[in-house]
């Protein structure tokens, strides 16, 4: 098994191997573009979700009969198993098939969809979400580790990795869009049913064109670090959604710490391990470590900036759900431009420089947004904020997995690109918590000092706004030093062949 470097430079494929090539050599393999848009289509399918149920749940709660706690669960619960149980998807991708994986990753995730949008009660609900989430926990490490062993090297491995990041970061705001759309001209319920079209097709596509990839050797499970990680995540995943109702509450105060001392349990377990769930040596690299801390501040900052942009738009401007989702859309714009064009420039530029930039940017952009007022315009206080959010985001994203995943052998594939999307969604877990208990205090102190009117209501909300807007700036600013001092691979190392591969 090849060993990934300390700088993150991929190991170079023996010419024995006949599943190795040259990125040249694969270029000329026009299926990989089609696994990219299927890839992409599941990547998709995933983020929008986190987002499209959020403008559906008044309508459901009403439908339903959900309390607002039960509404809460709604989102939670699916990040809740989405979260705690990637690190075991990604290994039974790698060892089970990735094409396996990820057909009966998308089926089962139209399956637990198609449950909720026909739910007659909150459990039936509640059931398909957790559903929801224990299958995209199967879907998202195999897409991304089929990409990674297609791609393993070249140009062809930025352009790819540049549509996936692109997608990982506009694919939330797209959710916005589809879910203002569906809730306002059909039903809550197809906010969850458009899934099911798109499984379909994503499925009939996969089968003749993705060819079958798995690990070989040592393909042993590892229960006890499976059991620890799944615990450990899910811990902290749940105590920062209950800081909702206060820091000193019973389950943050109890189940943060414990989430902590399980994930410190499972790197103990994981360095003695002879078939580790996550190998240590693909948390050791400093490149990649530091490309797992710009994804955990980058998801945090992002999921601050679309929740209260989201409220205030509605709230505070008045729009209808639909006319805030496609005031979101200029982001998303600027996302997929950025994109286009940095992953022309990346062979030469490299990946510490946008890296560097992109978090400030972002943080600028926050920073525009937290000046917002209750009588400001959309195109004034909030567009040029989300112009510069874009930007920054695409800066980020676009060589962000490419960094992570960097000299990765084949047989860990499932498991790091597990781990991305783990750190990301820790970092939206830890973010929502985090704002919406500062956005919660600077209400509070702010209708403490009014005057009780309508217009002090507004002011009050839009100062919590202001809040989470600013403490988000300064959580993903702190992403630009780290990026600068870890992240520092030279610009030929992302045009490396990649390890070997075994294609059933």
């Amino acid at each position: 098994m090849s060993q990934s470097s300390a700088t993150g430079v991929s190991p170079v494929s023996t010419p024995s191997s006949p599943a190795s090539s040259s990125p040249e050599a694969q270029a000329h393999h026009p299926r990989r573009w089609w696994l990219l848009a299927i890839v992409a289509l599941a990547q998709l399918t995933v983020v929008l979700d986190g987002t499209i149920v959020n403008i559906a749940l008044p309508h459901a709660q009403s439908d339903l009969g959900m309390s607002d706690g039960d509404r809460t669960w709604v989102v939670t619960l699916y990040a809740l198993v989405f979260g705690a149980l990637l690190l075991l998807g990604g290994r039974i991708a790698d060892f089970w098939g990735r094409k396996r994986s990820f057909i009966v990753g998308m089926a089962g995730f139209a399956i637990a969809s198609t449950l909720g949008g026909m739910a007659q009660s909150t459990w039936e609900l509640l059931a398909a979400r957790g559903l929801q989430g224990l299958f995209a926990a199967l879907l998202a490490p195999a897409s991304l580790a089929l990409l990674t062993v297609n791609f393993p090297g070249g140009k062809d491995r930025i352009k790819a990795f540049s549509v996936y990041g692109a997608i990982a970061g506009g694919g939330a705001a797209v959710g916005l869009v589809l879910g203002g759309v569906l809730t306002e001209y059909a039903s809550w319920r197809w906010c969850l049913l458009v899934n099911v079209p798109i499984a379909i097709i994503a499925i009939i596509a996969a089968i003749p064109i993705i060819k079958e990839s798995k690990a070989h050797g040592n393909t042993r499970y590892d229960v006890p670090g499976a059991i620890l990680v799944a615990l450990g995540l899910g811990s902290l995943v749940f105590g920062f959604a209950q800081a909702e109702n206060g820091w000193s509450s019973w389950q943050v105060l109890v189940f943060i710490p414990l989430g902590v001392v399980l994930l410190a349990l499972f790197v103990l377990v994981e360095g003695r391990s002879n078939h580790p769930l996550l190998p240590i040596r693909i948390l050791a690299d400093k490149v990649r470590g530091g490309a797992f801390i710009t994804g955990l501040l980058t998801g945090a900052a992002l999921l601050g900036g679309l929740l209260f942009l989201t409220f205030h738009l509605q709230i505070v401007l008045g729009f209808s759900p639909l006319e805030s989702g496609l005031a979101s859309l200029p982001m998303t714009a600027m996302i997929i431009v950025g994109a286009a064009v940095l992953s022309k420039f990346l062979p030469q530029v490299g990946v510490r420089l946008p890296m560097t930039v992109g978090p400030v940017v972002v943080a600028a952009g926050l920073l525009y947004l937290s000046r917002i007022t209750v009588g400001g315009s959309y195109v004034v206080e909030v567009l040029p904020g989300l112009i510069l959010m874009g930007l920054g985001l695409a800066m980020i994203f676009v060589p962000l997995q490419n960094v992570a995943l960097a000299g990765i052998d084949a047989h860990d594939a499932g498991a790091a690109s597990a781990a991305v999307t783990a750190v990301q969604q820790i970092g939206g877990s830890i973010g929502s918590a985090v704002f919406t208990v500062l956005y919660t205090s600077a209400v509070a102190a702010s209708l403490a000092g009014g005057d009780g009117t309508p217009v002090a209501q507004l002011q009050a909300f839009v100062d919590g706004y202001q809040a989470a807007f600013f403490w988000a700036a300064v959580g993903v600013f702190v992403a630009a030093p780290v990026a600068f001092f870890m992240v520092r691979p030279k610009p030929e190392d992302l045009l490396g062949t990649g390890s070997a591969m075994h294609l059933g």
